[in-house]
């Protein structure tokens, strides 16, 4: 890419992605200031709770996440129900072996969905109809919890300015090249375009953030809401339960809860594009929406290293301005110093995912655990 001159068109473009590339780093650390921290001893929990896990095919996994939530301290009254969503791998064997016979926790044997609805709601409206807990935990099968995770969350949610739903957003686990280019980008994302405290307050749905791998919700609060049947055909349904409780009137928001959690989404490079792909269309609401998103990305995050290739002083800024966004989002995603520099690589990847999504999308050639979406 050959320097632009000052007064070119390339030359406002690396101007504009720079200042916008700044801006979002300040919009960041704001943020960072004002995100909800979970207390690192929280107080008991006085009222039941359940902890509820949707799982399909989870043997390799499942077993870790099982002993963290059975170790929780803090919660008088807790019951762990596992779903077994019509897994093939034993599952459910692991998990009651794993258990080794503690009454609090229950494996249910999960249904089918019903015609126009998806594995993952369905196996959280049959949790929650079994469960009899106050509050409601959903974590997936791939989160192992800290002892003190679900009362700390329950703080959260109880906090003087209390919230119906929080996510408090677990640190993503990740391996292999594609992980640790695409991974660190969940938190980074929302940390660096959501206004945080005005979306607590928000309806908007463009104003929300949700994360369904640890999950934190009143059951009268889901009960408003319509419960997951509400949502049973969303393919992002974290997000679409989060919209669904603020259309029925609560609030909802992000925690952190890096020191709470630890999410290892995906194994290996294949299994990532398979799960990012089954979803990612539908995270801008329509093929604009998505083109228009992958436009604004490249201009911010591309165009500037580009032009700092050629010795553009502006680019440069507007380059490190990115870096230091990821290094400040660091804490959500295992991956080093040194992958912060691949950004525009991240973001190049990201956009290419999202095509593929659509592609996917409009051939309906998306699959995830088996089932057709």
């Amino acid at each position: 890419m050959p320097a632009a001159r000052p007064s070119s068109p390339r030359h406002f473009l690396v101007i504009s992605g720079s200042l916008l590339a700044l801006a979002g780093t300040v919009h960041q650390l704001v943020n960072l200031t004002l995100l909800r921290r979970p207390p690192a001893a929280p107080e008991p929990v006085g009222v039941p709770v359940s902890v509820l896990v949707p799982a399909r095919d989870e043997a390799a996994r499942i077993g870790p996440t099982v002993r963290s939530l059975l170790a929780q301290r803090g919660v008088a009254d807790l019951e762990v129900l596992v779903l077994d969503d019509g897994s093939t791998d034993g599952t459910a064997d692991v998990v009651a072996a794993t258990a080794d016979g503690d009454p609090r926790l229950r494996v249910l044997p999960g249904r089918p969905p019903p015609p126009g609805g998806l594995g993952k709601p369905h196996a959280c409206a049959q949790l929650a109809a079994a469960a009899r807990g106050e509050i409601l935990v959903f974590v997936d099968a791939d989160v192992v919890l800290a002892p003190h995770a679900v009362a700390a969350a329950v703080a959260v949610l109880r906090a003087p300015a209390p919230l119906d739903l929080v996510s408090p957003w677990p640190r993503q686990a990740v391996s292999g090249l594609l992980g640790r280019l695409v991974q660190p980008l969940l938190a980074w994302s929302w940390l660096t375009t959501l206004p945080l405290r005005a979306a607590e307050r928000s309806h908007r749905p463009s104003m929300v953030a949700a994360n369904g791998q640890f999950l934190v919700v009143g059951a009268a609060a889901l009960a408003r809401a319509g419960g997951w049947a509400a949502v049973r055909g969303a393919v992002l349904d974290d997000i679409a339960l989060a919209r669904a409780v603020r259309r029925s009137g609560g609030r909802t928001g992000v925690a952190d809860g890096s020191g709470l959690a630890v999410c290892r989404m995906y194994d290996t490079g294949r299994d990532l594009h398979a799960g990012y792909r089954k979803s990612l269309w539908a995270a801008f609401g329509s093929p604009v929406g998505s083109a228009a998103v992958a436009a604004a990305l490249l201009l911010v995050y591309v165009v500037p290293p580009a032009a700092a290739l050629a010795g553009s002083r502006t680019g440069l800024v507007g380059y490190g301005a990115a870096v230091t966004g990821r290094l400040l989002a660091s804490r959500f995603c295992a991956t080093t110093r040194w992958d912060t520099v691949a950004h525009p690589v991240s973001v190049l990847t990201t956009v290419a995912l999202l095509a593929s999504s659509w592609v996917g999308r409009v051939r309906g050639t998306l699959t995830w655990k088996g089932r057709r979406l």
